[in-house]
């Protein structure tokens, strides 16, 4: 008997030395999967692994850290600008339903109340900021340690400095991503142009400035993002308008134009609706990624 209770004494530690060394490999393994995996398939399986071992709190603690380290080091990396590296595209999968709902001229003091609507309904978003407010730059911190994308618009969003030259233009946008740097650690590779790519403001300042653009922004690691669906709000829309202008069943993939300044209260106003109409439609709302639909305007000039 006293044999028995030695041996079975000698088989609980060697069989809890095998658990963390078990542990120890799965840790190894889920962070570098998670090393190579994309942003949301990363976060898939940080869940996985801290239900697999969640008898072990001191060890799912330390592999929570380590699989969490590894998908924001992921994140940070597949959201940055890599020159060379490939952004988006325009040939989606067909059997999605997504909206990318974005939000230029940010942040402002209506920030924070699309963050607690979005919260509200579990919505992902894109948010191309602009170097104004500097009080209100937090939010950029704030909306990206929520899961939601940051993006680069334009620091000062003044058509005659920003389209004088491509010089000026690019002059700019590092501008805005040194912004986006202080904020969240590193420059985004996911822009709008202001006005869009098809914009004709562009022409009164430099002939052809556009054409130009739209090649040279993406040779330098960059992507950049119209819309398919335009809410309104800039052109001053109300509420029950900006509802009916960013709503339809006939895409698949949708981008939706809004804006977040302090003057756009009718487009918080019109947020629950809209997410409530995608949400019972099947829709999911994600944030622009690197592998995301990409919508892009015929040039104009």
């Amino acid at each position: 008997m006293l044999k028995i209770k030695r041996y079975l004494k000698k088989y609980r530690y060697n069989f809890n030395g095998l658990i963390l060394c078990g542990l120890v490999f799965f840790a190894i393994g889920a962070t570098a999967f998670c090393m190579v995996a994309n942003s949301r398939e990363a976060e898939k399986n940080k869940k996985l692994a801290q239900s697999l071992i969640s008898g072990e709190p001191e060890a799912a603690e330390a592999l929570s850290t380590a699989v969490k380290n590894a998908v924001d080091q992921q994140r940070a990396k597949a959201s940055s600008v890599q020159p060379g590296v490939p952004v988006g595209t325009t040939d989606p999968p067909a059997d999605e339903k997504v909206v990318y709902l974005t939000f230029d001229d940010g942040p402002s003091e209506n920030t924070k109340k699309i963050l607690d609507i979005l919260a509200e309904y579990d919505a992902k978003a894109t948010f191309f900021i602009t170097g104004a407010n500097e009080q209100c730059r937090p939010y950029i911190k704030e909306a990206y340690d929520a899961g939601h994308t940051i993006g680069l618009h334009t620091y000062t969003h003044n058509y005659d400095e920003v389209y004088e030259s491509d010089d000026a233009y690019f002059a700019d946008l590092e501008k805005v991503g040194e912004v986006a740097k202080e904020q969240i650690g590193f420059v985004p590779c996911f822009i709008r142009f202001p006005g869009g790519s098809s914009n004709m403001v562009s022409a009164q300042y430099n002939k052809g400035i556009m054409t130009r653009l739209v090649k040279s922004v993406q040779e330098k690691g960059y992507q950049y993002y119209d819309w398919n669906l335009d809410s309104g709000d800039a052109a001053g829309c109300g509420k029950e308008e900006i509802e009916q202008n960013a709503t339809t069943d006939k895409i698949d993939h949708v981008m939706i134009l809004f804006h977040d300044t302090q003057t756009k209260d009718p487009t918080v106003e019109a947020l629950p609706y809209i997410l409530k109409y995608y949400t019972d439609l099947g829709y999911e709302f994600r944030g622009i990624d690197r592998d995301s639909y990409v919508s892009h305007h015929s040039v104009q000039n």
